[in-house]
């Protein structure tokens, strides 16, 4: 599992098949959830164990799922819950202080907004992402399958080989400090401020990042793993 995150991660998850009980049918299969514990110190919220998962007829994106799968599933069956191999993308990153109560233990500081493969951010759209909690009590792997620019930190300037000088919040977040907004950074880009003066180590790191390759590449090798398109921010532009 990495440490941290952010917004344009690609990521796989996994979570190994565990056994537990069905305890109702209808949209939705309930199941006897095999890893939280209730949070005895949360008032007016008394989680009661379960888990509900959606059968094909609720239309719901979840990364959970069971064996048999859900629509063969009856009250007092005994099933398989955990995550197959499923390549997420991170819309979002929520943190959390203090952590969240949620009825369930551990009480989550971080939310990672995923979308699943083949879906775009649609700001139009009420809960799109899927809230999962990295660091929680499902024992799920976490790889990182591609961060792009990840040679960049969140606030980094940099001047690209025109000169222009642009902040760097995600892959597709920048912003110029021209106040024109068109175009993509050309590289290679040189690292101008991170939280100051760089270090020369630092300067030489981005500067080897980008000596071959391009912005392009980079949005070429994410939508490659995300088969999708990032929202339209002021570093992605349709051509």
């Amino acid at each position: 599992m990495i440490d941290d995150y952010r917004p344009g991660d690609v990521l796989m998850l996994e979570c190994p098949f565990t056994g537990t009980t069905v305890t109702e049918v209808s949209r939705h299969v309930f199941v006897r959830w095999p890893w939280l514990e209730v949070d005895p110190q949360a008032e007016n919220m008394r989680w009661d164990g379960q888990r509900a998962l959606p059968t094909p007829e609720a239309h719901e994106w979840e990364i959970f799922r069971t064996e048999p799968a859900e629509s063969v599933l009856r009250p007092g069956d005994t099933c398989l819950v955990g995550v197959p191999a499923t390549v997420v993308h991170v819309q979002g990153v929520y943190h959390f202080d203090p952590p969240l109560v949620t009825g369930m233990l551990p009480r989550p500081a971080c939310y990672l907004g995923l979308l699943p493969q083949g879906d775009a951010y649609d700001p139009e759209l009420e809960d799109q992402t899927y809230a999962l909690d990295p660091a929680g009590g499902e024992p799920i792997r976490i790889e990182l399958l591609f961060r792009p620019y990840a040679f960049l930190e969140p606030g980094d300037e940099v001047a690209d080989r025109n000169g222009r000088v642009r902040r760097f919040d995600t892959a597709w977040d920048w912003h110029p400090f021209d106040g024109e907004q068109s175009g993509t950074p050309a590289w290679p880009l040189a690292l101008l401020s991170r939280d100051g003066e760089p270090t020369s180590e630092e300067a030489a790191a981005v500067a080897r990042a980008t000596a071959i390759g391009s912005h392009a590449e980079e949005f070429d090798r994410w939508t490659a793993l995300a088969l999708a398109r990032p929202a339209a921010r002021a570093g992605v532009q349709d051509e």
